[in-house]
């Protein structure tokens, strides 16, 4: 029997390639949209969820649930960006991000643990980021959502295990998608301090998007993890540089590494 999967998010960008690629090994694939109506090139379902709508999440699963009869994977990937010095982002644009990142995924594992639980097995993958391993300056609050995320799924892991049921996060560094374009970018305030250093960074962080990796790499990593009988509790994907600055943060004392962040923002 085929296995069913839903994904967050998935009309665009990280998670519609890893939904085409689990479609074409044979999985049922539901993908995620706010609009789905107005996406006519999906070549999997696309069910219509805001993440940030606890009811509009309920509504999606029980539909995917009575399709299909059961939820085997879930792909908390629906994600927005957000950059800006934290003292000029305005706070309900804070409150946005975190609901958007944070909170819906959790709504969204709240909703699919008790069919998982009833079918005494589940793979639940959270989508979160390398940012999300250290506090980057002008990437803070993304920096914090994501990282916040990490840490829920760690907890949570420990305890639904005994429930048969898996949960992992998945990290990716810079992938080549819209992101840049759906993210919130505070304003660069002409006459701020921060006009110039948040101006400089903004231009280096979507350049980084434009020339990231493909996000076919992702999906092949997805795959694999699905594939693994024990899946980790971590995982990175994306470019060794991005990979390797979370083991230096692990390694170098603490005003090094600021250091070293320092040097590469030019602050």
């Amino acid at each position: 029997m085929s296995k069913v999967v839903l994904i967050t998010g998935g009309s665009s960008g990280i998670g519609k390639s890893i939904g085409e690629f689990l479609h074409q090994k044979g999985f049922v694939v539901y993908g995620t949209s706010r609009n789905p109506e107005k996406i006519t090139n999906s070549i999997f379902p696309l069910v219509a969820l805001d993440v940030r709508d606890k009811q509009s999440i309920v509504n999606c699963v029980a539909e995917v649930i009575q399709k299909s009869g059961r939820l085997d994977i879930v792909i908390n990937n629906a994600g927005v960006g957000i950059t800006g010095p934290i003292e000029e982002i305005p706070t309900e644009e804070i409150r946005n991000n975190f609901e958007t990142n944070l909170f819906g995924p959790i709504e969204v594992m709240k909703a699919v643990l008790p069919q998982m639980r009833e079918q005494k097995s589940g793979l639940i993958i959270n989508i979160t980021s390398i940012a999300g391993y250290m506090g980057l300056p002008y990437r803070g609050i993304y920096s914090a959502s994501k990282g916040a995320l990490e840490l829920i799924t760690e907890a949570l892991r420990m305890e639904v295990k005994s429930f048969g049921i898996q949960i992992t996060n998945v990290a990716p560094g810079d992938f080549a998608t819209n992101i840049a374009a759906g993210r919130y970018h505070a304003p660069v305030i002409k006459g701020s301090a921060y006009e110039v250093p948040y101006g400089n960074t903004l231009k280096e962080m979507d350049s980084h998007v434009d020339s990231g990796s493909n996000p076919n790499e992702m999906a092949e990593a997805i795959f694999a993890i699905i594939k693994t009988d024990k899946p980790k509790v971590h995982y990175k994907v994306g470019a060794f540089l991005q990979k390797f600055s979370i083991v230096l943060k692990r390694i170098l004392p603490d005003t090094m590494y600021e250091k070293m962040l320092m040097n590469h923002y030019k602050l």
